[in-house]
């Protein structure tokens, strides 16, 4: 803007529109004094009236909708190119009539509207199936069920996802403002996946800082790293309730040790302390005592030089024996309590060992499933490692089985989880006795078991599996009196030129599904 005050604009304003014989309107008069004051000459930008606009646009396709949010975000930012695209592409998304919806239309977004209870209205001639009510509660369902998933703490999003469900539960609902809200909701619940998939994976960085942090901080107790370990394996991505469940198994009785551990650490520490002060309670006892003793053996000396006779040592003697004899039973009783504390001490010290002993054990046996005593998903991943390094040296077949046990959560629900894990582990047991020295067995997860069958190939592999089947069907599973039959459903896959043991895995993964959905109890090769 120039250097004038605004009456000496003004008067410049009023002799220029004379001198051009322009006529004294508010335009004409805007136009030269922005032009004198070297302002822009654009005009304001209307907020109210264009949001008024946007507001009254209807909103019939999901893309309309779209394109009225992008214009009043426009609006809001005062942005003329962004209100410009924005009623471009708008019109781009209104509903086709006619043979227009035929073909990709309907894909697009612009099908027909049908009202739920079926009547005639655009659609109708077309051919155009009704929307049901039933199938809206089949669309409300499927927003309950994945409503947890993002979170509570918007409470917008909460109240609006409520009202999204009313309206598709209401009689005779309105297929248009349905619509609509679906497409409000589409564009929030993308908003709200995006935020809890973030959340989970910064929540899942500090939980490896963390342990990170734990584990360098005790070096020293080698049962606390293996916990951190199995922790460290669990949180990595991908995450399933699978793999956490299983961490929690062989967890528990590394976290039992442990808390036995400390509590008998203290109690150590407080009878040592006790002991300690026993001990310098004694010294100071028996240095007294041996002071006194001194003291007594002065004055008797001093009396012995001055007795005469023998009558008069006769007295002085018998108290230097007492005394003698009192300090040579201090001295006794002061060793052997303190003899008993040493070998108290020793006692402690050995059964912490003990302990320390059983903490190591258990965490060597933090790659073992403890309910089953199968390698557990860390153990599966080095032995695997170990058997494709083989096959790559010696160029020999590996077969991998993958089996789950069949209808496992009924004995859960019907016999207990304790019964559940009596059966899992009977599975180990006989697994172990059917397989060949050289041959893995490992707890996948949960029901299911992955076996290694290394110089195998996917013939022999899949007759190994079905002779496992065979004696199971022998060896009956007892809950009690009550003989259960255990039977599985297995895919064999045998690793190829290409492959790494991952992917022999989840072939043999989808195989063990294709037997389940053909009947269960049975195996099939990848």
């Amino acid at each position: 803007m120039v250097d004038k005050t605004a009456p000496e604009l003004a008067r410049e304003t009023l002799k220029l529109l004379i001198v051009r014989k322009l006529a004294p309107t508010p335009a004409n008069y805007q136009a030269v004094f922005n032009e004198i004051a070297c302002l822009s000459n654009e005009p304001p930008f209307p907020v109210e009236h264009l949001r008024k606009i946007a507001q009254d646009l209807p909103t019939r396709t999901p893309g309309q909708q779209k394109q009225r949010s992008l214009m009043e975000y426009a609006v809001t930012q005062l942005s003329w190119e962004g209100v410009h695209k924005a009623l471009v592409a708008y019109g781009d998304f209104s509903p086709r009539t006619g043979s227009e919806t035929s073909g990709f239309g309907a894909l697009a977004g612009n099908e027909p509207v049908v009202p739920v209870n079926g009547a005639a209205g655009p659609a109708a001639g077309i051919g155009a199936p009704a929307l049901t009510a039933d199938f809206l509660e089949q669309i409300a369902r499927l927003i309950e069920f994945a409503r947890p998933a993002l979170g509570t703490d918007d409470i917008r999003f909460t109240e609006q996802t409520q009202e999204l469900l009313r309206t598709m539960r209401q009689p005779g609902a309105d297929i248009v403002q349905v619509k609509q809200m679906l497409s409000t909701f589409g564009h929030r619940v993308s908003f709200a996946a995006e935020d809890q998939a973030e959340i989970k994976s910064t929540l899942l960085h500090l939980l490896r800082l963390i342990m990170e942090n734990i584990s360098e901080l005790s070096l020293d107790d080698r049962w606390l790293s293996g916990q951190v370990e199995a922790l460290m394996a669990a949180a990595t991505p991908p995450l399933t309730l699978r793999r956490l469940d299983d961490v929690e198994r062989r967890l528990r009785d590394v976290m039992f040790k442990q808390a036995e551990a400390k509590g008998r650490a203290v109690e150590a520490q407080e009878e040592m302390r006790e002991m300690l002060g026993t001990f310098i309670e004694r010294l100071s006892l028996m240095t007294d005592s041996t002071s006194a003793y001194g003291g007594k053996m002065e004055e008797h000396a001093k009396l012995i030089e001055q007795a005469k006779s023998f009558e008069e040592l006769t007295p002085v003697l018998k108290e230097v024996v007492s005394a003698t004899r009192g300090m040579a039973s201090d001295s006794l009783n002061a060793r052997n309590e303190l003899r008993g504390m040493r070998e108290h001490a020793q006692a402690t010290e050995a059964e912490i060992m003990k302990l320390h002993l059983e903490l190591d054990r258990v965490s060597a046996q933090a790659r073992h499933d403890p309910l089953t005593g199968a390698l557990n998903r860390k153990g599966l991943d080095e032995a695997l490692n170990r058997e494709v390094s083989n096959v790559r040296r010696k160029e020999t077949p590996l077969c991998m089985a993958l089996l789950d046990i069949d209808n496992f959560k009924r004995i859960n629900d019907d016999l207990g989880h304790i019964t559940g894990d009596q059966a899992l582990a009977h599975l180990a047991q006989v697994a172990r006795d059917c397989m060949r020295p050289q041959d893995t067995l490992a707890r996948y997860g949960g029901e299911e078991f992955v076996i290694l069958l290394p110089d195998t190939t996917l013939d022999r592999g899949i007759e190994a599996m079905t002779r496992l089947q065979r004696e199971l069907t022998k060896r009956f599973f007892l809950a009690g009196v009550e003989k259960i039959l255990i039977t599985f459903s297995a895919g064999v896959a045998q690793l190829a030129p290409d492959e790494d043991g991952a992917g022999a895995i989840k072939r043999a993964d989808q195989a063990m599904y294709m037997a389940k959905r053909a009947g269960k109890n049975r195996v099939l090769g990848a």
